[in-house]
């Protein structure tokens, strides 16, 4: 069988209480007037790969970015406590590629795999989805569910 692609909105988060007592954190889809559910029962438990566009942060700083610690207030430090420090050694001459430097954070495509379709609501053309989507809300997505 051929795995089958489904596009909503994200609606918001919440959880969902299993018999045994566990708490699932769980994400409401409403899919596209396009995409409708046929046969429900086809959906449920099913794993789906989820494809959507992360939160923008902005421009963030190297504390914000990379979780890098701030230096020393005193001893001379200035009003250079959250700058990146140094950027590499005199003898290359340049900056290796990759270097964990302050920049754009967020607003790129983002896809989140081993999450499970636990609840089809057919009425309402919604699913609920364990775990977290990236995006915020009301944002675009891409649901591919699994054979």
């Amino acid at each position: 069988m051929e795995n089958t692609i489904l596009k909503g909105k994200k609606l918001n988060m919440s959880q969902i209480f299993l018999p045994n007592g566990k708490v699932v954190p769980v994400t409401l889809v409403e899919l596209t007037s396009a995409t409708s559910i046929e046969n429900a029962d086809n959906f449920l438990n099913k794993n789906v790969v989820v494809t959507g566009k992360s939160k923008g942060k902005g421009w963030a700083g190297v504390i914000k970015k990379w979780g890098f610690h701030r230096q020393p207030k005193t001893r001379g430090s200035s009003d250079k406590v959250r700058s990146a420090g140094a950027i590499g050694a005199q003898t290359p001459g340049r900056v290796f590629k990759g270097k964990k430097m302050a920049g754009h954070q967020g607003d790129v495509i983002v896809t989140v795999k081993g999450l499970k379709i636990v609840q089809v609501m057919p009425e309402v053309n919604q699913v609920v989805v364990s775990g977290p989507i990236p995006g915020a809300r009301n944002s675009l997505i891409t649901l591919k569910v699994l054979e």
